[in-house]
């Protein structure tokens, strides 16, 4: 079968009825376009099947249309979700991605270096990598987003607001009655883990009880399943860092006939997909992935086009209730 000839741009002029130059603005997303003309180029180059030439466009631009993200593991839920959600939303905006991932020497210059290399536009750093984007001045000219890190004005931030989501985890523990709440902390070094770990002190703090010490995991439910064990006799209530331990200490509580609700209420973070299907059903505190994605790809995409200025967002969680909160048995 003859291969199919490339769809060119004299083509989809001829289609839409405009001049090369301008279907070659609508290609390079040129802002002088009107949004009439702009839609029925857009419509001509769908109906074509146009596509293109990303090389020839970065010669012409400067720029790849590619972005990059930099994480120190795939395998936690929450880069993982991460991924999937800036990888939809960097397609959607025209941009291809390319993933580097650190593994345990944490060598992030060299990951700069080799998305350097690979001349993307710009970079997207998450969670736990992004301790490591502060230590190294030399980002290869990079432009950077990170993910869950205290502000900088050398890059833009994005993060959850992990402190008021593990706030209105532990007053809806207190509001039922349970006057302690222990506390399972992610690893030592993220920030996420970090700012949790801040908003149940203050909690409690603002509550005039004071906090015990925390028992800390590695985000993983088998961590969450072995500290469980170290739960006071007495605890009645525990906020849970993440749902993946969240998960090992409802198994582990199980295990020790400790039942949950009943004798301990458990509250986790994430809202994972499977947090409904927990026994019982896990309350938790939702971050939503998509939105943070969405956000960090925007700005970074704004930083690449518009040279706009790097910026600080926060965005907010919301608690949902289910069925593994109770008051304290009398």
């Amino acid at each position: 079968m003859p291969r199919q000839a490339r769809v060119s741009m004299a083509m989809v002029a001829a289609r839409a009825g405009v001049s090369g130059q301008t279907v070659s603005r609508v290609a390079n997303d040129s802002p002088h376009v009107d949004p009439d003309t702009r839609a029925r180029v857009e419509q001509a180059m769908a109906e074509l099947g146009y596509r293109p030439n990303r090389a020839a466009r970065a010669l012409r631009t400067g720029r790849s249309r590619t972005i990059g993200l930099v994480a120190t593991t795939l395998a936690t839920v929450g880069n993982s979700r991460m991924l999937q959600a800036v990888a939809e939303a960097a397609s959607a905006r025209g941009y291809a991605l390319t993933v580097v991932t650190l593994g345990a020497d944490g060598a992030i210059a060299e990951a700069f270096e080799r998305l350097h290399d690979q001349g993307v536009d710009g970079a997207i750093v998450l969670n736990e990598a992004t301790a490591l984007v502060g230590q190294h001045a030399d980002v290869a000219g990079l432009r950077l987003v990170i993910v869950d890190s205290p502000p900088d004005p050398r890059f833009g931030v994005i993060a959850i607001d992990h402190a008021a989501g593990a706030r209105a985890a532990v007053r809806h523990l207190l509001d039922q009655g349970h006057r302690a709440v222990h506390h399972v902390a992610g690893p030592a070094g993220s920030y996420a883990a970090a700012e949790r770990e801040r908003g149940w002190r203050e909690e409690l703090e603002a509550a005039g009880i004071r906090a015990s010490t925390p028992l800390r995991g590695d985000w993983s439910s088998q961590s969450g399943g072995a500290l469980a064990a170290s739960l006071p006799a007495d605890a009645t209530a525990v906020f849970v860092a993440n749902d993946q331990m969240a998960l090992g200490v409802l198994h582990a509580l199980a295990d020790h006939g400790r039942a949950v609700p009943g004798d301990v209420s458990v509250v986790g973070f994430d809202d994972v997909a499977d947090a409904a299907q927990y026994r019982p059903a896990l309350t938790t505190v939702r971050q939503d992935f998509g939105a943070l994605g969405e956000q960090a790809v925007t700005q970074l995409i704004a930083q690449i086009e518009q040279d706009a200025a790097p910026s600080d967002l926060r965005l907010p969680t919301a608690l949902i209730t289910r069925d593994s909160v109770t008051a304290p048995r009398a």
